[in-house]
């Protein structure tokens, strides 16, 4: 076997292995310990995190930050690589801001030259426009850690009405919506799922007493956690065209929603009473998009909630 084709082999085994002896390589490859030794150190050289554990049950073992081998590209697909990385540039907080920042140059900066100018040319006529939101998502690697690895955390939140207090949460998924990162989460608290706006998590750490986590394994961000409501209260809504629209935007609302033939839609469900003033604004901000057929509860926040508005206005 050449020297280069057993270089690659050699990174992807050891990758997949995770640990191992220079014997056990020796044998597979049909080579010598030397040779294997070797090897072993030009994988360390061309950046392969290597440890060595010495004593009678010694070996190696790769690091957790472990290097992919070689992958080949074609022109189009390094082109849609870097515009991928390139479209998430508007967010103030990104998972992986740092590894982002460093597959970006590499995909730039090892490009030939005439691809290099015609992403320069592409990038001043493309855009993936998102709002530039203030508030930092510092906890965003440790929510998808958890969402991934199904972990407990403690959280410390910052309500749109109060102080920041302490939640016991078990994060299903996180995503980015109009600028802004949101993790949808079994909140211990409130005994339900809910989404936590990521600006607002103020801190997050492994929870360690010992709380027994859901299983939660069948749920995807493709198909939203859904809990029956406390203490219902039936939410009838008519909407216009343009009010389907903007109501298709919002990732919790869209199971909600019946679009009927003409474009318009109903929305036809039981919701949580304690949920009425989130609703309330929200009904607000669709204006004459919008006709609320029920409940009166609903109806007559609303009423109280447009009555203050005015006030302001005399």
């Amino acid at each position: 076997m050449p020297k280069s084709k057993r270089l690659m082999e050699l990174m992807m085994t050891v990758n997949r292995k995770r640990r191992f002896k220079v014997q056990e390589l020796a044998d597979e490859f049909g080579v010598s310990k030397r040779t294997i030794l070797r090897d072993l150190q030009e994988l360390s050289e061309l950046g392969v995190p290597l440890y060595s554990e010495v004593g009678p049950h010694g070996g190696y073992q790769v690091l957790r930050e472990r290097v992919l081998p070689p992958i080949a590209f074609t022109e189009e697909e390094a082109v849609a690589m870097f515009f991928a990385v390139h479209a998430l540039r508007h967010y103030s907080s990104l998972p992986f801001e740092t590894e982002t920042t460093s597959a970006l140059n590499k995909f730039y900066l090892h490009m030939p030259g005439d691809v290099r100018d015609r992403i320069d040319s592409m990038k001043y006529r493309v855009d993936f426009i998102t709002p530039t939101r203030r508030g930092d998502a510092p906890c965003l690697s440790v929510l998808l850690d958890a969402a991934v690895h199904q972990k407990l955390l403690d959280i410390e939140y910052e309500t749109k009405d109060s102080e920041a207090g302490c939640r016991k949460i078990q994060p299903v998924c996180i995503y980015a919506n109009n600028g802004l990162w949101y993790c949808t989460a079994y909140c211990f608290l409130r005994e339900g799922f809910r989404v936590f706006r990521c600006d607002r998590i103020r801190s997050a750490s492994e929870d360690t007493s010992g709380t027994a986590k859901k299983d939660l394994g069948d749920i995807r961000l493709s198909r939203q956690a859904t809990v029956a409501p406390s203490d219902p209260i039936r939410l009838h809504l008519e909407l216009s065209r343009v009010g389907v629209q903007r109501c298709e935007a919002e990732l919790w609302l869209a199971p909600m929603l019946q679009i009927l033939e003409d474009g318009s839609g109903l929305i036809d469900v039981d919701v949580s009473r304690g949920d009425i003033p989130f609703y309330t604004e929200f009904l607000i901000g669709l204006g004459e998009e919008v006709v609320l057929k029920g409940p009166d509860e609903l109806r007559k926040a609303v009423r109280i909630s447009l009555a203050g508005l005015m006030d302001r206005y005399r």
